[in-house]
């Protein structure tokens, strides 16, 4: 019964990878963005984290996780007689296959590895299976995501060569050394999770210094080798030994340096030290909160998400993704109600908040993003494209129109002021705006793409004049959900909540203007 539970949640898994939801900008700008440019040239927009004099994300971990499957699926293009360059969406579509896959094989193989009891290790398996942020995070191209998987097998070789004292482990301890280094330069934060777990190697590799000279040697040819990455890709000229030596380019510790002063982190937002604990970590697991308090089982994996939180929690910014990895080591270090009654209970409130949080963020939420740049890569006359009160859309999916069309991310930018702005970019309104599809013909063309809930703009949208701006929907997209416009205190929960969720949607206009003759 529980295999073929199982083999359900995996489809379950699949089908919300295959879904075209936008949880957050950076599971594009932070990985595949960077990489995609690198592999197929498309024109692609760098962020601040890239361009800052002091760059604090590494491509040392973006190249095998993004990388190496680019350059697989070009060869298999090429292999199979296709001529151009391939569709940014087909590469979009296989990084979500990839992290499916890799989430399905190694986050669940690392799960039955750490738990000894079958029992329990079966149980464990489904829960960590049926949670929304298995089917939804795990399967988006996040740097959170890998940390998670990263933790996760840092946990199962320090357990194989603890609790296998008396067989050599200079290959586990290698591969250690090499996985621990990747988890710095994925993120910084991997080490808080490992921090407390790393103690029981003490022992071990006093007793055993060969296998921690391995180690030792392992991470630090992995460090060089990722310093190396990062120099090059940061340096306009060819790099030499002597850059590497007097002008190195040490990600992770500007990434350090960034995060530890106070004044950055107000640029995005500062939380109370309890955020994870009390907000952010239950909008994660949900009801298994409760029995993590009342029910736990004490373990590795307990002890190394518990570290993981403690030290999270001392950081001014706080966000719910930052806690990834310690999903599933949590949600393995429950028990579940003896009492029948309970349990039924528990599992009824489990299923539904997952099915919630799920078809919310796997589904919906700013779901029309994606689809709306593949519409605008095919756009002939598509020149100027403005967005507004959405994420920051993902450039390389326009497949290089880019290269002619200007894509401005407006975000939550004052309706007056945003009206504005189309008013000095809108082309002049001629007869062939009028017809049909005639206005592709046109030579420039400027488009607003924003959510269906945006009802500042309906009464602009319904001018039909030739005075001011001239509206025309061109693409509507329902599936998407734009929960950064709740207004409640302006409009009330309920006002909100019906606009919100009553007229979801992504839609596109073409905005032309009238032009004195």
């Amino acid at each position: 019964m529980w295999r073929r539970t199982y083999l359900f949640l995996v489809l379950v898994r699949l089908w919300f990878a295959l879904s075209p939801s936008y949880l957050h900008p950076d599971e594009n700008f932070q990985g595949p963005e960077v990489i995609a440019g690198q592999i197929f040239h498309y024109p692609v927009r760098h962020t601040w984290e890239f361009t800052n004099q002091h760059p604090i994300r590494s491509v040392f971990p973006l190249w095998p996780v993004y990388g190496l499957p680019m350059l697989l699926l070009r060869w298999l293009w090429i292999g199979n007689g296709n001529d151009g360059e391939i569709p940014p969406i087909a590469v979009f579509w296989t990084l979500r296959v990839l992290m499916f896959a890799i989430s399905f094989v190694l986050e669940d193989w690392a799960i039955h590895e750490l738990i000894p009891s079958p029992r329990h290790r079966r149980v464990a398996v489904l829960i960590v299976a049926s949670s929304y942020v298995t089917w939804t995070f795990q399967t988006h191209t996040f740097s959170n995501s890998v940390e998670t998987l990263v933790v996760a097998w840092c946990l199962v070789l320090i357990q194989r060569i603890v609790e296998n004292p008396h067989r050599s482990s200079f290959l586990a301890s290698a591969v250690l050394g090499f996985v621990a280094v990747f988890g710095v330069f994925n993120r910084i934060t991997f080490p808080a999770f490992v921090l407390i777990p790393g103690l029981q190697l003490l022992k071990y590799y006093w007793k055993n210094p060969l296998s921690f000279m391995t180690i030792v040697f392992a991470g630090f040819s992995t460090t060089l080798f990722a310093i190396a990455l990062d120099t090059a890709f940061y340096t306009s000229h060819s790099i030499t030994w002597s850059d590497l030596i007097r002008n190195p380019v040490l990600t992770p510790l500007n990434n350090f340096l960034y995060n530890i002063d106070p004044v950055n982190l107000a640029q995005h937002g500062l939380h109370p030290w309890y955020q994870h604990l009390l907000a952010n970590l239950p909008q994660l697991i949900g009801p298994a909160a409760v029995l993590l308090f009342t029910r736990p089982i004490c373990s590795i994996r307990l002890y190394s998400a518990i570290s993981g939180l403690v030290v999270l929690s001392l950081s001014k910014h706080q966000e719910a993704r930052f806690l990834l990895p310690t999903v599933p080591l949590f949600l393995s270090s429950i028990r579940l109600p003896k009492q029948k009654s309970a349990l039924r209970i528990w599992l009824g409130s489990w299923i539904v908040f997952n099915l919630i949080l799920g078809t919310l963020f796997g589904t919906y939420h700013q779901g029309g993003i994606v689809p709306a740049q593949v519409f605008m890569s095919k756009q002939p006359d598509a020149t100027q494209a403005i967005w507004w009160k959405t994420y920051m859309p993902p450039t390389w999916l326009l497949n290089g129109k880019n290269e002619v069309l200007t894509t401005r991310d407006l975000m939550g930018m004052k309706g007056e002021t945003m009206l504005e702005e189309l008013e000095k970019i809108a082309t002049c309104d001629t007869p062939a705006d009028r017809r049909n599809n005639e206005y592709l013909k046109e030579k420039n063309g400027t488009y607003l793409v924003m959510p269906l809930s945006a009802a500042w703009l309906d009464p602009y949208l319904s001018n039909k004049g030739l005075d001011g701006l001239r509206f025309r929907e061109v693409w509507q997209c329902r599936q998407h959900l734009n929960l950064d416009d709740m207004d409640f205190g302006d409009d009330g929960v309920w006002n909100t909540l019906a606009r919100v969720i009553g007229r979801r949607g992504l839609g596109i206009w073409r905005v032309t203007k009238s032009c004195p003759k």
